[in-house]
């Protein structure tokens, strides 16, 4: 089971000072980020986005055990397989060499059930 000693928030108004306290209660201490500083949350803001959009927008979870499983088989897709912009599309670990998609000669490989799909050239 992962524990967690600290969550990172905005000051948006709908966290008030008794969501702070349920969370203080099982040990959890909130951090708020400076007031005017929207850069600050940019690195958490940078997964979230994209995991909410493409995965948890489009899957009805079932569980926290479900949850934890489609999350990791995320992540793994996140920070292995996702080409990146600013690696010239290079994902961050690869695998495998990046797939020549003009070949016609591609394999599709499906991530969740085919909610996102990996390319990569066939044997």
């Amino acid at each position: 089971m992962i524990e967690f000693g600290f969550l990172i928030r905005d000051r948006a108004g709908q966290f008030t000072a008794s969501f702070d306290a349920v969370l203080a209660d099982v040990g959890i201490e909130t951090v708020r980020i400076p007031p005017r500083c929207p850069r600050a949350n940019c690195y958490a803001e940078r997964f979230v986005l994209p995991a909410r959009t493409e995965l948890t927008d489009r899957m009805l979870i079932l569980g926290e055990r479900h949850l934890r499983a489609v999350l990791a088989e995320y992540v793994r897709h996140y920070n292995g397989r996702r080409p990146h912009r600013s690696r010239e599309l290079r994902p961050p670990r690869p695998t495998h060499p990046v797939a020549n998609l003009n070949s016609h000669r591609i394999k599709r490989q499906q991530v969740l059930g085919g909610l996102i799909n990996e390319y990569e050239r066939a044997a």
